[in-house]
């Protein structure tokens, strides 16, 4: 997955629009800084093609450098659509959002209604006139793909925090993840009702409305506030584990589903810990929350990774997010999950 140190190497096609790298804005509670002296501009060829080789680092001990072959404008394009995603999904919530409507059971009994369903439907149809060979992965209808495989994967989840959505708290989000190659480029949290919209983009500083986000220091577990959405969640031995750290933190606290995390992503939150997850609840969070400054895994340190095809199953995961390293590593101990 995306790590907290990443290489990358972009290709825009764009020769007449001239490029200057410079680093985000400083900020003293960001761990994320960017080096002008690793930039390096080439004309290969006869298509005049500008190469650029950045370094992003956090205070994360963890490297697994990324490359990727896309264009600038590639990028750009990607970002336009899912915003439009976004947008499309959140005019379909608020038409519902605190109005009377039929509540369904799925199979695992978590709740469904007709929001999430249309939200999620009027995603995919833009997904399909834009992109018809991306494959899309949706939590409300899964897998679709008009052929068997496709290097980039559309996840969605059109509301997370469903209880939160049918009681009426405006704490629940929309998450827009893209894939490329089973590595999140892409990752859009959205709250519809506060018209709150948090951007991760590859090799770019996250954004909330335009404005660049960073999360902030917090070197030790005990001034941490941690958020889980519900203790009633963790089950088996993840209840103590969970327990052991709630014990150690400042401020533990409940609720917001994926809102906690883009709290996290803003320096509000200094550390989320859920269990059993399925990949349309966190892939669109790792770009948001790296591109912050910010440091997310399993309980044991490893990245997340979830690979989509057409016979894949949304496999539950164990997911703990911090926007320091030094109280990520801290968690990691006290959870002690082996």
């Amino acid at each position: 997955m995306l790590s907290h140190q990443l290489h990358f190497h972009l290709l825009f096609q764009n020769p007449k629009k001239a490029f200057t790298f410079s680093p985000f804005r400083s900020n003293p509670h960001s761990s994320l800084h960017f080096s002008p002296n690793t930039t390096n501009l080439s004309f290969p060829g006869l298509k005049t093609k500008t190469h650029l080789n950045s370094t992003m680092t956090s205070n994360s001990s963890q490297s697994n450098p990324l490359q990727l072959d896309l264009t600038e404008a590639d990028l750009d394009g990607f970002s336009d659509v899912a915003n439009k995603l976004a947008d499309a999904s959140g005019e379909v919530i608020r038409k519902y959002f605190r109005k009377k409507f039929e509540i369904l059971d799925k199979e695992d009994l978590s709740p469904v209604t007709v929001a999430d369903k249309a939200a999620e439907e009027a995603m995919i149809s833009i997904i399909l006139e834009n992109f018809p060979s991306h494959a899309i992965f949706g939590e409300e209808n899964g897998w679709r793909c008009k052929k068997e495989f496709s290097d980039f994967v559309w996840v969605l989840d059109p509301i997370d925090g469903t209880k939160s959505f049918i009681t009426g708290k405006p704490l629940f989000g929309t998450l827009i993840a893209l894939l490329y190659k089973g590595k999140p480029i892409l990752g859009i949290i959205d709250q519809p009702v506060l018209r709150e919209r948090w951007i991760g983009l590859n090799g770019r500083r996250t954004t909330l409305n335009g404005g660049e986000m960073s999360t902030r220091a917090c070197a030790k577990l005990s001034q941490a506030y941690l958020y889980t959405t519900s203790p009633h969640l963790f089950i088996g031995d993840a209840v103590e584990a969970f327990a052991r750290v709630r014990s150690k933190v400042k401020v533990p606290l409940y609720g917001c589903d994926c809102y906690a995390y883009a709290l996290l992503a803003s320096g509000y939150v200094d550390l989320v810990i859920e269990s059993g997850l399925k990949p349309y609840d966190f892939l669109a969070l790792i770009p948001v929350i790296e591109g912050a400054g910010g440091i997310i895994t399993d309980w044991k340190g490893n990245h997340l990774f979830w690979e989509a095809s057409p016979d894949c199953r949304a496999a539950s995961f164990n997911v703990v997010a911090a926007g320091d390293e030094q109280i990520h590593q801290q968690a990691l101990h006290a959870l002690q999950w082996h």
